[in-house]
């Protein structure tokens, strides 16, 4: 052989003798071994396998550079295992994290929904309560301006009686003087456009019950038709007929026969209620 191609052919064989040799098992360990360092959770949560893999790592190293395949690859498996151990460590952490995140925005929403109940609650009993005062007032008004008009408190609600001077005897078309009184009742009743009226009239005991019954039915609607004529929507006012039957004096004298001769008109609350319910009696 020549000498150059003698030369040539050593260097050859030295560059193949000097070459690496590799080996799967260990590469994957390294790549595996490698992932888990990088991961920023590793430190926390997969610390001691991070240091078992890299120490089997090295062993692996070691080993595969003494030339002792088998303890290489033995090595190699253990760093392996360890890194995807690691892995799966840090796995679980980012699902237990991120349950407590879930978890933590599921209370804030509750907490949020709960402190608008809160706030819908106190804003509803703020308002209920200025509501029930503002009614209370208007109570406190209108029994003022009842009061004003001569009526009284009853078990009945606030009753104002209009006497037997109001009309002729025996008679039931209301005088000129009743004008003033039948004004404020209308004036009242339009500016305060809930309440309601029942209208009844009362007679004494002389003459039979029917005709009492029908005199004091068509005094009521004497009453009615003027309250009406006043503008007054009928539908918000009850005429009753009562006759002799609910005397307040005693119909053995004169006087106590006019306290009898009387027309009553009960009010209602400000919504349109009776204190004793909707009337019942002889009714137009």
């Amino acid at each position: 052989m020549k000498p150059a191609i003698l030369v040539v052919t050593l260097v050859l064989l030295t560059a193949c003798a000097a070459a690496p040799e590799q080996m799967e098992e260990l590469e994957q360990a390294r790549a595996q071994v490698q992932m888990l360092s990088q991961d920023p959770m590793a430190s926390e949560a997969a610390s001691r396998e991070l240091s078992a893999a890299r120490s089997s790592l090295q062993a692996a190293e070691d080993a595969f550079e003494q030339g002792d395949r088998e303890a290489a690859a033995h090595f190699a498996y253990l760093a392996s295992t360890q890194a995807q151990t690691g892995m799966a460590r840090i796995s679980e952490q980012q699902s237990r994290q991120q349950l407590a995140q879930a978890e933590a925005e599921r209370n804030r929403v509750l907490l949020e929904a709960r402190s608008r109940e809160a706030e819908q609650a106190r804003l509803a009993a703020e308002q209920q309560a200025q509501a029930a005062q503002a009614a209370k007032a208007d109570r406190a008004e209108i029994q003022k301006k009842l009061e004003e008009l001569k009526a009284r408190p009853t078990e009945r609600g606030m009753v104002l009686t209009l006497s037997d001077l109001l009309f002729d005897t025996s008679a039931a078309v209301l005088k000129p003087g009743a004008e003033l009184t039948i004004d404020r009742i209308a004036e009242f009743l339009a500016q305060n456009p809930e309440t309601r009226v029942i209208i009844e009239g009362h007679t004494d005991s002389r003459g039979s019950a029917e005709y009492n019954e029908e005199l004091s039915l068509r005094r009521a609607e004497a009453v009615a038709r003027a309250l009406e004529a006043r503008g007054i929507d009928p539908a918000r006012i009850d005429a009753v007929g009562r006759g002799e039957n609910y005397p307040v004096a005693s119909n053995q004298s004169a006087a106590g026969q006019q306290r009898n001769r009387r027309v009553e008109v009960i009010f209602s609350d400000p919504s349109g209620r009776f204190a004793q319910g909707e009337p019942t009696g002889i009714r137009r």
